[in-house]
């Protein structure tokens, strides 16, 4: 895996929105603040032409929005690119990228989550280049920063970290007043399958499935490729969902069953869907089971587990290390 540059005080970070823009009042006073809020940390910060725009969901076109992102890519001050959020469009972009001339280019940390799956799992499986899989530039406007966005920049900037969960997480409103997360309800963790205690180490791939699945089968689909490189490293699968149906999930979890993703897989987390609607009286759990208990691994069944939680930032990096320690099933885990 080809791991950029560490990011240092002083250095310049790029922003650019390769889906929706942003363009309600609210939103742009957060990423003002945010702006500043880095600037105070000692950063440069520049941001491409259509990162204040929207329309219809995108904030230029597709051809513009990728000319943007390899704006940032090719500027050599550049060192992390922080994308305006996330969308549903994303997917419009990749036809207008060279992905063999971002092969060639020297790697840059990206970081943003949700709609931003659609280019940082590319990176991944492509490019062999680690992204981080975190909140987008207008959160950095909270003060403090919650350890989320602080464990991120520090990913970046070289340091080694335990990452840990959220202690609560958001129900109805997201943030406070002062941008912070409107954290109100107990975070806990739970295995479906019924170990006391897991133990995974691979290298973690993943995001939002919503995404995952828009990629499955088109010229993009390099996954199964990407796997067999690493399979002695094991593949820790990390996926959160924006809203779907208990059947839509199962669907999808087929498909990538049945598309090789599950190869090698040491172990698989599931992060809090915001909106989940259960059809045919089947349950998130049932429709997890019905096909990850179908996969043939010897080592799964020790490891598979599901996890209640917020999304976090992930660092999909060479022999990436995830420690679960004895939890009881109603413990919360802080």
């Amino acid at each position: 895996m080809r791991y950029p540059e560490k990011l240092k005080i002083g250095d310049t970070i790029g922003i650019c929105a390769p889906s929706a823009g942003i363009t309600e009042p609210e939103k742009v006073e957060k990423l003002n603040q945010a702006i500043q809020s880095l600037e105070k940390m000692g950063y440069k910060v520049i941001e491409t032409e259509s990162v204040r725009k929207d329309e219809k969901g995108r904030s230029t076109t597709a051809s513009k929005r990728a000319e943007e992102f390899m704006e940032l890519w090719k500027n050599e001050e550049v060192k992390l690119i922080l994308y305006a959020g996330g969308g549903d469009f994303l997917m419009e972009m990749l036809d207008e990228l060279d992905f063999k001339e971002l092969k060639k280019l020297p790697p840059k940390w990206t970081q943003g989550f949700s709609d931003i799956t659609t280019i940082s799992f590319l990176l991944n499986t492509i490019c062999d280049i680690p992204s981080m899989y975190c909140d987008a530039i207008k959160d950095y406007a909270m003060t403090p920063l919650y350890r989320n966005l602080s464990d991120s920049l520090k990913l970046i900037s070289g340091e080694d970290i335990i990452q840990e969960s959220f202690e609560k997480h958001i129900d109805g409103e997201e943030y406070n007043t002062d941008y912070t997360y409107n954290l109100t309800l107990d975070t806990k963790w739970r295995n479906i399958t019924g170990q006391k205690e897991i133990f995974m180490q691979g290298r973690a791939i993943g995001g939002c499935l919503d995404c995952v699945d828009t990629l499955i089968g088109t010229k993009f689909d390099t996954v199964k490729e990407y796997i067999e490189k690493y399979k002695q490293d094991g593949i820790l699968w990390f996926l959160e969902c924006y809203e779907t149906n208990t059947p839509q999930l199962e669907r999808t979890l087929w498909k990538m069953k049945n598309a090789g993703y599950f190869e090698h897989c040491k172990g698989i987390i599931f992060g809090r869907p915001y909106i989940l609607r259960e059809d045919y009286e089947i349950d998130e759990d049932e429709a997890i089971l019905d096909v990850i208990r179908k996969i043939k691994h010897p080592n799964y069944n020790r490891s598979r587990y599901r996890a209640y939680t917020t999304t976090t930032c992930h660092h999909a990096r060479s022999n990436f290390k995830n420690y679960i320690k004895k939890r009881k099933r109603n413990r919360r885990n802080i």
